[in-house]
């Protein structure tokens, strides 16, 4: 029996899978919703196109790639949406924060002292995801995937090529 025909049934998908693509997805984007979209078109795509699945790789695999590819193509779209660099959206409000020569404009509000509290209420993860978003595409790519997701290099490695 091939491994294609050993696949799970489409409607068995999101049960044995969704809470892997969601976790790989919000790793990614550190964006609930954003992670949910993702994971949705994943599904959506690979039903689409379950026909082309070879069963060369296992089903998670697959799916995995399919959100990697989706995932890919959001942050495209977001960079392509972007203003161009030295160019500076006047209506991002981490820009008005500073002066011409990258100094604070006011002293920044002091954080909590319980880095428990901080993480629980979400500020350090939008901090972190502020700070993920300033890097070049690929860069903040592999920085969640090793920082965030504790892949291996190896890992990241063989997922990016």
């Amino acid at each position: 029996m091939s491994k294609k025909n050993e696949a799970p049934a489409p409607e068995k998908w999101v049960d044995l899978y969704g809470d892997t693509l969601f976790r790989y997805a919000y790793g990614q984007t550190l964006n609930r919703d954003l992670a949910e979209d993702l994971v949705q078109e994943t599904f959506l795509a690979a039903l689409r196109s379950k026909s082309s699945f070879e069963g060369i790789s296992s089903l998670k695999t697959w799916l995995i790639a399919i959100l990697k590819n989706k995932t890919i193509d959001h942050f495209r779209r977001v960079a392509f949406e972007q203003p161009a660099a030295g160019f500076p959206d006047s209506s991002d409000p981490i820009i008005d924060l500073f002066d011409k020569q990258g100094k604070w404009l006011a002293e920044p509000p002091r954080w909590e002292e319980d880095p428990q509290k901080i993480v629980e209420n979400g500020q350090f993860w939008h901090t972190i995801q502020n700070c993920i978003a300033g890097f070049p595409e690929r860069l903040a790519h592999i920085f969640t995937l090793r920082e965030l997701n504790q892949m291996t290099t190896r890992e990241i490695t063989d997922l990016m090529d």
